[in-house]
């Protein structure tokens, strides 16, 4: 063996030490990864995610994938000959949208359960129907109403934690039921904080369209790898964070003061950004933790 192939493997067993610690930290921790954005909309991103979500369940983690599909849902609603309206960027959900959003996330859960199935992890898809698990109330937008979108009041992770007992890797569409037994459309990302908290994640990770958090947006060199939850509230009240992301940073504020252990703002557009995030020394997105001196 020459010495360049020999540092070639080297260079690989050194990626497996330094992943090594991690592993055993998060051994049987339940982590939840909320999937949307581009990394749904690309079959090779599609497949990178998830491998890493696998790859995190066989080596000792308990993952939970919580998806969206909002593109597809829209594409299907013109298809229907329709048009999808948005409200401050809620999606109006009347009668008709919620059964093709229904349809269309159902399609998009079994589409992922067979995936991972592929690779040789058993998974079981599901709603927030299911058991009972995600109880919403109406959502309104503004005092507008806006159809049969839903806050979660209230999660019941029994169903979660059978499957995970049982070595199943749960996939959940974010359609929950409300008190007229309605379904009801809920933000993934919402859905995805709810469902953190309940069965107290040790992380929560989104993987989203941007690369993370950045002090100014149009600077490149004042990105955030690290903040606690006071200073994500500074960047807030500072009227730093805006648009789509100012309700993401939100919930993720609100995920760790409720006892998630970490939240994790990933680019889903790099392949494999998850296991970069947890199993190296320096991640590739933005870690939010509870305290300053986690820093």
């Amino acid at each position: 063996m020459n010495d360049k192939d020999m540092n070639r493997i080297m260079e690989k067993a050194a990626v497996l030490i330094e992943a090594l610690p991690y592993i055993q930290k998060f051994n049987r921790r339940i982590i939840v990864v909320k999937y949307g954005g581009s990394a749904m909309a690309n079959p090779q991103l599609q497949r990178s995610v998830i491998q890493d979500v696998t790859l995190l369940k066989l080596v000792g983690f308990k993952p939970i994938i919580v998806h969206g599909g909002g593109k597809e849902i829209s594409s299907w609603v013109e298809k229907a000959g329709m048009e999808p309206r948005f409200v401050n960027g809620l999606r109006v959900t009347d009668e008709a949208t919620m059964e093709i959003a229904e349809m269309v996330l159902s399609k998009v859960n079994k589409r992922l359960v067979t995936m991972v199935e592929e690779l040789g992890v058993r998974a079981i898809g599901i709603s927030g129907k299911d058991g009972g698990m995600l109880r919403v109330d109406k959502k309104y937008s503004d005092g507008e109403d806006i159809g049969f979108v839903g806050d979660v009041r209230e999660v019941d992770p029994k169903i979660l934690f059978d499957l995970l007992e049982k070595d199943f890797l749960p996939i959940v569409a974010p359609i929950g039921l409300g008190d007229d037994f309605a379904s009801y459309n809920i933000n993934a990302d919402d859905a995805a904080c709810a469902i953190a908290r309940a069965v107290g994640a040790e992380k929560l990770a989104f993987l989203t369209d941007i690369e993370g958090l950045y002090r100014d947006v149009n600077d490149k060199d004042s990105f955030i790898s690290r903040l606690s939850v006071n200073q994500a509230d500074a960047l807030i009240k500072e009227g730093l964070i805006g648009g789509g992301m100012l309700p993401k940073l939100s919930g993720c504020i609100e995920a760790v003061r409720s006892g998630v252990g970490r939240v994790h703002i990933l680019d889903g557009r790099v392949a494999h950004c998850l296991l970069l995030e947890i199993f190296t020394d320096e991640g590739v997105g933005t870690a939010i933790v509870k305290r300053d001196e986690e820093l």
